[in-house]
Formats: C-alpha cells, structure tokens, sequence
C-alpha cells in the first residue's frame, strides 16, 4: 500500500505556518526551485541532501500549504499552491522570496 500526503484545505493555510517554513534558506530555495520549474520531485529539488532532511523539508512545506505532492509512478512530484496561496494570502509569498534573494 503507498502512503497518501495529507494536504491542508486551502482556507486552512496559515499564515504561521508559512512563515514557518520559509524561514529556512533549504525550504525557500526548494519552492523557488518549484516554481521556476512547475514541478519537481523531491531529489531534483533537493540535491546532496540526504533522504531523510529531503524528506522533513518537503512534509513542513506540505503541511504548511506550500506544495502538493503527488505520486507519479515511482516518483513524488512536488508542486507549489501557488493559487491557494495567493488567494488566501495576495503578494505574500512573491514578499518573501523577493525579500530573502
């Protein structure tokens, strides 16, 4: 059986919990990545990491409403909310990553 992601509904994203998970330099770096690419899976967006913080950053950026997961094959693909976000929360996350280049 494959484990399923859980994702937060959209009105449930935080604004604690994004700013959160971009308070880290490898997590922002990771959702830029996604974003100049529109989708990645875990290694391609992490590299020389290992497995294990690869994994922690992608599940704080899941469960904080960043990204979506979703199992293509073999591979996890990882994409950003981008829309959820700006809905819930207009210019904020353009704020940050502009803010932290």
């Amino acid at each position: 059986m494959s484990r399923t992601f859980n994702h937060p509904a959209a009105g449930d994203i935080g604004l604690d919990g994004i700013l959160h998970a971009l308070s880290d330099p490898t997590r922002r770096a990771i959702v830029e990545k996604l974003l100049a690419s529109g989708g990645l899976n875990c290694g391609q967006a992490c590299e020389n990491l290992p497995p294990s913080t690869v994994s922690h950053h992608h599940r704080v950026l899941r469960e904080a409403g960043l990204i979506r997961s979703e199992r293509k094959g073999v591979e996890v693909i990882n994409v950003v909310r981008r829309d959820d976000l700006d809905g819930r929360f207009p210019g904020l996350l353009d704020a940050i990553l502009t803010q932290s280049a």
